[in-house]
């Protein structure tokens, strides 16, 4: 079957490199997009007199006959036509005749495609905006319950201060609100139309490049034909944001892994999201957070791909740039299953806050507070750090904690201790007692979650 483009050729393509430079099993991705471009751009050359309005009006209905046809699933596409372009305007001429041939008209395959891709990653980006907001509305809903709940605060996996669970919680929902407004501000490097800028250098035709990119719903177009159809920045930017993103929720997924493991037994995930082993029957495996912080992975590569692929090509188009989709499709596939789970799986998770308020009353998390008692007394903090240090190591060679240390065996070491000491380590005294602006105290956290879900809302 000869080529849409073979004119200039006198011998057909071998087979190997038809099925190695054929883009259609990936590209089929952007079908919908594609006709979306070309209704636009007929609808321009229609307006513009380039073409005939009633050929501009056959086409149009060609395509929406094609689109309608793709979204039941009643389309056959084929490597010999290399992509999705040349498929779906060999559907066209097959379906209305060679008039079909037109709507190529002032426009390439390279406008085309960087059209379809800025269209495909709006969409994706709007939705997956919606997606990490549904994320920090599990986290907001679980904190909201678990304000006075206490959880050791760790710094190297060590414990280190105790917080409330709601506080750690929402540390999360603020890492998501800076990915959701990393997103919301790439839309604008996103919402520029190359439509018009043809194969690089723009095209002889009165085309109206502001007119389609306005049917398109794109906000600018590219200034610079050579910019339009060789800038991949904003799928760059896109990769980037979303590296940054799946960081957090491996981030969460790793706490999850823990905090649902024997050894912490401070949550558990809903059966839902675990799966069981073939030969320990006492096994819940948290594989959904795990396989999350697998994915981690992926995405970083999908940017590091399309950064090695762009770093040493020439202006304009290159093949090269065929390369450039997969990771974009893969990248949003894998975030919106990732966010998709992630959600739920916080819903239903179960708080164990007895186990957690255990784990608190059974360190020295209270230590620094002592430190702290000594300072307000007048000793500096520097010497009331090494007083703490001395009570801690004889509190561990007595197997004792803090609180149960009596008064007497607190005043060996400083005569500032006072009875009133006992108070001051109480594990909700200490948390409230962080009453700073940001801190764990129960009231800091409370108007910390009103400023959450102000964002939400």
């Amino acid at each position: 079957m000869s080529k849409l483009w073979g004119g200039r050729f006198t011998k057909p393509t071998d087979k190997l490199v038809e099925e190695y430079t054929s883009s259609i099993g990936f590209d089929v991705k952007l079908a919908l997009q594609d006709i979306q471009g070309s209704l636009a751009h007929v609808d321009m050359l229609g307006k513009c007199g380039i073409i005939k309005e009633e050929e501009a009006d056959q086409i149009t209905e060609g395509l929406q006959i094609i689109e309608k046809k793709i979204e039941q699933g009643d389309v056959e596409f084929s490597v010999a036509h290399e992509d999705i372009h040349m498929n779906i305007e060999k559907m066209l001429i097959d379906e209305i005749g060679p008039v079909g041939g037109k709507l190529h008209t002032g426009r390439s395959r390279n406008d085309q495609v960087a059209t379809d891709m800025h269209l495909y990653l709006k969409e994706k980006t709007n939705h997956l905006i919606q997606l990490v907001e549904a994320v920090q509305k599990s986290l907001t809903d679980q904190a909201e319950q678990h304000v006075d709940t206490i959880i050791p605060g760790y710094t190297h996996l060590q414990r280190a201060q105790p917080v409330s669970f709601a506080h750690h919680l929402l540390a999360y929902f603020w890492m998501f609100e800076r990915d959701k407004e990393r997103l919301k501000d790439s839309l604008k490097r996103i919402d520029w139309s190359p439509l018009g800028a043809a194969a690089l250098a723009g095209t002889p035709y009165p085309v109206d490049r502001k007119l389609a990119a306005e049917t398109l719903g794109f906000e600018n177009v590219y200034p610079n034909s050579l910019d339009a159809v060789s800038d991949r920045d904003f799928i760059l930017e896109f990769l980037s944001i979303s590296s940054i993103l799946i960081t957090h929720i491996s981030r969460l997924s790793e706490e999850l892994i823990l905090w649902s493991s024997q050894e912490f037994d401070f949550v558990e995930l809903d059966d839902a999201f675990c799966t069981g082993s073939s030969i320990m029957p006492q096994k819940k495996n948290p594989d959904v957070p795990e396989l999350l912080r697998g994915k981690t992975g992926r995405i970083y590569g999908n940017l590091m791909g399309l950064l090695t692929l762009l770093k040493g090509l020439p202006l304009a188009y290159n093949k090269d740039m065929q390369e450039d989709k997969e990771g974009m499709f893969d990248t949003v596939e894998t975030l919106d299953g990732a966010l998709s789970l992630l959600a739920p799986m916080l819903a239903s998770m179960e708080v164990k806050s007895e186990n957690m308020r255990q784990a608190v009353n059974e360190d020295y998390s209270n230590a620094t507070d002592i430190a702290d008692y000594l300072a307000v007394k007048g000793l500096p903090f520097r010497d009331a750090h090494a007083v703490i240090g001395q009570v801690v190591l004889y509190a561990i060679q007595q197997g004792k904690y803090l609180l149960d240390l009596t008064l007497e065996e607190y005043q060996q070491f400083s005569e500032l201790f006072e009875e009133d000491i006992y108070e001051k380590l109480a594990p909700d005294h200490v948390v409230a007692a962080r009453a700073s602006e940001g801190g764990t105290g129960f009231e800091q956290v409370r108007e910390q979650l009103s400023l959450a879900k102000e964002h939400l809302s």
